[in-house]
């Protein structure tokens, strides 16, 4: 079996960061050189997340800390809302009401750059388009949309939607957010999930963490009504839920992502 693969510094630098509080950066270096990264990548990932506003880092090198800002908050918090929601759906706790939620952008030419803009958050956040300007999606995604300003969008539910002829609810769902690409997106999770754990368990964690986030980034999360049954992402995350709780229970205080999975 090959070497696991190296976390992304931006995840480790998030997997460390309270919801509220402040982390050491020696913990965040250390357990990223354990993890395979050396200090630079996770250093750049730093300076990013605190020129974006996400962060803010007090003290240099491993002697400094780092806290949130509201803005990277409520960044981190909408992330985590597409997890809990997959969470909910794989314990059945998110059954499909049914309804299609439609979101049209509505701009005149002159904000074309406003249009496009809103356009990528919607794709970003699972919609799929089904013509100009207009998206939909089996869930509401308010909450997960970053832009506050909604003066653009034009939003409606339906309980019945056709696209191209099809009405069918599960050939809509192949249709617009097909199975294929999303079930490859997990093999990296099954990988993770196989191999030996790491000698040190928040390492084991860290690397979790970094393969469920790369299999969800392109996940639209489906209700499991819209997926094939049995449903492979499904049975997938379930195993991990099980190993990071695992991780968690001998961890402890020390445990990543450290309230975000119940806030």
């Amino acid at each position: 079996m090959s070497a696991a693969p190296v976390p992304a510094p931006r995840t480790v630098v998030e997997a460390f960061l309270p919801l509220d509080g402040e982390v050491g950066l020696d913990l965040v270096y250390g357990t990223a050189n354990a993890a395979g990264l050396a200090d630079q990548p996770v250093r750049l990932a730093i300076r990013r997340l605190v020129a974006a506003g996400d962060v803010e880092q007090r003290g240099r090198g491993r002697a400094g800390t780092l806290r949130l800002t509201g803005a990277g908050r409520a960044q981190l918090d909408r992330d985590r809302l597409a997890l809990r929601l997959a969470r909910a759906q794989d314990t059945g706790r998110a059954p499909w009401d049914g309804s299609w939620h439609l979101l049209a952008v509505s701009v005149e030419e002159s904000a074309r750059a406003v249009r496009d803009a809103w356009r990528r958050e919607l794709s970003a956040v699972g919609a799929a388009p089904v013509s100009t300007g207009l998206h939909v999606s089996a869930h509401d995604l308010s909450a997960l949309l970053a832009t506050a300003d909604r003066r653009h969008l034009v939003l409606a539910t339906t309980d019945r939607l056709e696209v191209h002829g099809t009405s069918d609810p599960l050939a809509l769902a192949e249709r617009l957010w097909p199975a294929a690409p999303v079930d490859r997106a997990y093999d990296a999770l099954a990988d993770a999930l196989a191999r030996p754990p790491a000698p040190d368990p928040l390492v084991q964690q860290l690397r979790l963490a970094d393969a469920l986030e790369r299999a969800v980034r392109d996940d639209p999360l489906l209700p499991p009504e819209l997926r094939p049954q049995p449903w492979r992402p499904a049975r997938l995350r379930r195993r991990w839920y099980a190993a990071w709780t695992a991780l968690a229970e001998q961890l402890g205080t020390r445990t990543l992502y450290r309230g975000w999975w119940d806030a």
